[in-house]
């Protein structure tokens, strides 16, 4: 779930009002990020991740779009371009301060939804990881049995090539080898 902010949403007549707008949707994006990461806890794939990254962008432009505003109103109570009465110039402030509270929020969020990604990166690649061992401990156990069938099938003289239980004395060999390595490989942690 994205948020879209239309353009011309917010009211230069109503300077309050955006911060508070902002800081709703910075609340929305929070909530949709945790509903994602709730899904990522579940599913560990792509999808959610992504999710997450495209809710970072949004944080990343929030929080440029309240820098600029902060600059924006930083000069209007600097420069005064207009006659501002005293209930002005405190209304004015109080804007300034919501607006510094909701680029805080807005890093803070992209914070911690970075640590977030960054966590679930890592689930995710040690996750591969522990399978391609498997994978891996599993393909050395099956070799051996390969190896042993390629030898017994070459063309030259081979022990046990006259005797009429060669091929069960040989399957027997090599499941006992095969068993042994498996072992070992379990005992190390391999598997």
């Amino acid at each position: 779930m994205l948020l879209y902010v239309q353009k011309n949403t917010f009211s230069f007549t109503d300077p309050v009002s955006n911060s508070k707008l902002y800081l709703q949707y910075l609340r929305h994006i929070d909530k949709a990020s945790d509903k994602i990461e709730s899904k990522l806890h579940k599913s560990l794939k792509n999808k959610e991740l992504i999710q997450l990254l495209e809710l970072e962008k949004s944080l990343v432009y929030f929080s440029t779009s309240l820098k600029s505003n902060e600059i924006v109103l930083e000069k209007i109570l600097r420069s005064t371009p207009v006659k501002m009465y005293p209930d002005d110039t405190d209304l004015l402030e109080d804007v300034i301060v919501e607006n510094k509270q909701a680029i805080e929020m807005a890093n803070i969020y992209s914070n911690i939804l970075t640590g977030t990604m960054d966590a679930y990166a890592s689930v995710i690649s040690n996750n591969l990881n522990i399978v391609m061992k498997f994978l891996t401990s599993v393909t050395i156990v099956l070799s051996v049995p390969t190896m042993v069938a390629s030898f017994f099938g070459m063309n030259v003289d081979v022990p046990f090539e006259n005797n009429p239980h060669a091929f069960v004395i040989i399957f027997i060999m090599t499941l006992f080898f095969s068993l042994i390595l498996a072992i070992t490989m379990l005992r190390k942690q391999l598997f």
